[in-house]
């Protein structure tokens, strides 16, 4: 699969874009998260978990699954492909965990800590407990894994996969005709682990779902 040059700036543009606006929206929520745990005003702390869960249901989750799809994407869609190179496999795994982490992270710790602030009594100061800890330490660490997965997409270190070389030598040496002159092509490996990846994304999506995480009974 390859994609036309015009199309394929579109989607660079498209997916630096998301992945900036993630890495923005994530900075925002790990504010707004070391406000609510220290802050000693009782509406500072509220209004910073109400924004936390707003932030993260509406901007956070959507982002990452849009910044993940448009760059896998563009990864099979390019002469990068996507498992020919080490960097492109980190900075897959980096964007696929922080993806599950961070709407897991979104129904679970955000939604307990803006609802326990919010059922707090009027006259005294909310807490979020630990959630308010956790989400901190959570937000911090998924700034450091998108800026990992940045920095790898900027600089691009080398290092072929052995799929990687293998491709690299039969675009040099052209694969021999067998039989009636057809040619004898392998898998299409990277699309095959694409369709994979969205495929355990909606698996976890169901998943999550069917057991109440997400959907009506969790809010």
């Amino acid at each position: 699969m390859t994609i036309e040059p015009r199309l394929r700036k579109l989607l660079l543009t498209m997916h630096v874009a998301l992945s900036v606006g993630w890495l923005g929206a994530v900075a925002t929520f790990l504010v707004l998260s070391i406000a609510g745990l220290l802050s000693q005003n009782g509406e500072t702390v509220r209004g910073a978990y109400l924004a936390m869960d707003l932030i993260g249901l509406l901007i956070i989750v959507p982002l990452s699954f849009a910044s993940l799809a448009t760059g896998l994407i563009e990864a099979l869609g390019t002469q990068w492909g996507l498992l020919r190179h080490y960097w492109i496999i980190v900075k897959l795994l980096l964007t696929i965990l922080s993806t599950a982490l961070l709407v897991l992270h979104q129904y679970t710790a955000v939604e307990g800590a803006a609802k326990r602030v919010l059922e707090a009594a009027a006259e005294t100061l909310p807490s979020a407990g630990r959630l308010g800890t956790q989400l901190v330490v959570d937000a911090s660490l998924a700034i450091l894994a998108l800026l990992t997965a940045t920095t790898l997409a900027v600089y691009k270190p080398r290092g072929l996969t052995s799929y990687g070389r293998r491709k690299q030598q039969e675009r040099s040496n052209p694969p021999r005709q067998v039989g009636t002159g057809t040619t004898r092509n392998e898998p299409n490996l990277g699309r095959n682990i694409c369709l994979g990846v969205l495929a355990a994304i909606g698996m976890v999506f169901v998943v999550v779902h069917l057991t109440g995480v997400i959907g009506p009974g969790a809010h």
